[in-house]
């Protein structure tokens, strides 16, 4: 959770779990604050045309669809950092589950 400032990338990338640090290969967009956080052999920039960040994209519009708490116009946005944490949370867990299911 966070804005895409070079701040946040450095928390997300710290927050990784080591073994995907050295070993996973990392494809974002050209936003600065990645190029500059994300070692360069681990990361590459690339377009939407590639079709390297669909799984992503994909992820991030089911996060849109069902977490209707992070979409702004909705009646049931959170104003609290807190209670989207909590909300992506229980998404991520109930959404892990089921895929474990099938």
């Amino acid at each position: 959770m966070g804005d895409r400032t070079r701040k946040s990338a450095r928390n997300l990338w710290a927050s990784l779990p080591e073994v995907y640090q050295q070993c996973a290969f990392v494809y974002t967009d050209f936003w600065q604050a990645y190029n500059t956080v994300i070692p360069h052999k681990r990361h590459q920039a690339v377009g939407k045309e590639t079709g390297l960040t669909n799984h992503i994209e994909r992820l991030n519009n089911t996060f849109r669809q069902r977490v209707s708490r992070l979409v702004r116009d909705s009646l049931s946005f959170s104003k609290k950092l807190h209670n989207h944490i909590g909300a992506v949370w229980c998404f991520i867990h109930g959404y892990n589950a089921e895929l474990n299911m099938i």
